[in-house]
């Protein structure tokens, strides 16, 4: 393992929490991380005792008690302890409120939802079952939000690297009202959902510059070119509202809203057969669109070759503006939308601009942007631990 070395505005307890945060699972013991981080056996003891005060570690029986040490002096074992604090991820659609709760090591522990229906649009509404769906999660995940350090709520609006929305008097207001005082703890932190999904797809996507493209109701991508995150000063990067200007696009309209109105447009031109899944009395989603495609329906296959034609537009202009490597379909769509993804590989096979880049199907389904949203939270959580003060050591002081 690499060593960490200790930087000039590192403490050592800084150091050795690092150290503790960056490991998988499991516990550890001081000569490790003495060899992980490169300072002394007196200071790494002294740093977990610290740690150990302030609740981000446990001290666990040595390790010739655990069985795990047979000769000479017995090491000191400590674990992380990831039930001291919780973050929460929250995906604040226009129509749903998700809710993740994860531990100190982003395993979930609880997920709830809370629907907003046609009420998406009214702040005090969408303040309250943000705030309600929050709780759920926390009472489920039998967390007290007290033990919260940071939430961060993903919006299907631009936003700034200060949590700020560019105000336009409409929808971005409705979906950036302020959402700190319904957050019941910790730092809260609002996300663009695209660049959140960008987030939840790195761990797939390794060093690959990439878009994690948003594709249901509308295209919105959250872009990473060189391992780094791009937001733009009003965090417009990724929005795509240039989409409107493209030939064959011509607006930012996902895969499941144009499938919605390629087949309307058949039905009022009397195309669809009666017999034909996109028959009946009710309007027929995108699942319903692609099923029909399966079984050779020739307006739902020719509904899947336009939609892949306009994927494939969308893919080059990205891949021609950012020169990236991988466009990760994301969203509830991704799964269904296999047979689009397809046309667009084979209208980007021909070579026509090449380097085209690899199109893929997130396999995160339609919680990309609220895992997304938790590993932000972590993000931040671990970029500066000591900053979050645990209810254990706040308790401890109290007592003292």
């Amino acid at each position: 393992m690499p060593q960490r070395r200790v930087t000039p505005r590192a403490t050592s307890a800084e150091t050795v929490l690092a150290y503790a945060l960056d490991l998988s699972s499991g516990a550890f013991t001081a000569t490790e991380a003495i060899e992980a981080t490169g300072v002394t056996r007196s200071t790494v003891l002294a740093a977990c005792a610290e740690l150990v005060r302030l609740g981000w570690l446990r001290d666990l029986d040595d390790a010739r008690a655990a069985g795990e040490y047979r000769k000479g002096r017995p090491a000191r074992r400590y674990e992380l302890d990831a039930a001291a604090g919780a973050v929460v991820g929250v995906d604040a659609g226009q129509h749903r409120v998700t809710a993740l709760v994860a531990d100190l090591r982003g395993t979930v522990l609880a997920r709830t939802e809370g629907a907003l229906g046609d009420a998406g649009l009214d702040v005090p509404v969408r303040l309250r079952v943000t705030a309600e769906t929050i709780a759920s999660a926390l009472a489920a995940a039998d967390v007290d939000p007290t033990r919260v350090l940071a939430t961060v709520v993903g919006i299907p609006a631009p936003v700034d690297a200060l949590g700020s929305s560019p105000r336009d008097g409409g929808f971005w207001d409705s979906m950036n009202p302020g959402f700190a005082d319904v957050v019941p703890n910790g730092v809260v932190v609002v996300e663009n959902d695209a660049n959140a999904a960008a987030l939840a797809e790195r761990p797939s996507s390794g060093d690959a510059s990439f878009a994690a493209l948003l594709s249901g109701e509308r295209f919105g991508a959250g872009l990473v070119v060189d391992g780094v995150l791009l937001r733009g000063a009003r965090g417009g990067a990724g929005e795509l509202r240039v989409l409107d200007l493209v030939d064959g696009v011509s607006s930012s309209n996902g895969i499941g809203r144009t499938a919605r109105e390629l087949v309307r447009a058949a039905r009022a031109e009397g195309r669809i057969d009666p017999s034909s899944l996109l028959g009946g009395d009710e309007e027929p989603g995108a699942e319903a669109v692609f099923a029909a495609a399966a079984l050779l329906d020739p307006v739902a296959l020719e509904v899947v070759d336009r939609l892949g034609d306009r994927l494939a537009r969308v893919c080059v202009l990205l891949a021609s503006l950012l020169d990236i490597d991988r466009v990760v379909v994301a969203g509830a769509i991704a799964d269904a939308a296999a047979p689009v993804i397809e046309r667009a590989r084979e209208r980007l096979a021909n070579g026509e601009y090449d380097p085209t880049p690899e199109v893929v199907a997130s396999r995160l389904g339609g919680d990309v942007v609220v895992l997304g949203a938790v590993a932000r939270a972590l993000d931040l959580v671990h970029a500066d631990p000591l900053a979050f003060p645990l209810p254990a050591a706040q308790s401890a002081a109290l007592a003292t």
